[in-house]
């Protein structure tokens, strides 16, 4: 199976779609109605997940965490009305630039 880059883009749409969608019937409809808190809570789980896998286990498990990861950070992203190239755009910008430089730009330093 050969899967593009564009898939995070295709889940998006996907996870736009549920936005106002029945929470009974989709986890991510009931993400949304169960509020940012709570989503951003799931982005902080699922992230504490994917480092304690890149510790101990294989990598496979750490690839789908990492998925698990991404899907919940994609919601983040749509509640708070963050769409892929905005974010795509962010690292345009920093690229070719150090990350010690790019942090101390971030800080005013």
């Amino acid at each position: 199976m050969k899967v593009e880059p564009t898939i995070l883009e295709e889940l998006y749409k996907v996870i736009e779609s549920r936005k106002g969608g029945d929470p009974e019937k989709s986890y991510t409809a009931k993400l949304f109605a169960k509020g940012r808190k709570k989503i951003a809570q799931k982005v902080g789980e699922e992230a504490v997940e994917t480092v304690v896998a890149a510790l101990s286990e294989s990598p496979d498990h750490v690839a789908g965490e990492s998925a698990d990861l991404f899907y919940h950070l994609l919601v983040l992203w749509a509640e708070c009305g963050v769409k892929p190239h905005h974010v795509w755009a962010k690292l345009a910008e920093r690229m070719g630039t150090s990350g010690v430089d790019e942090k101390k730009a971030r800080n005013g330093k």
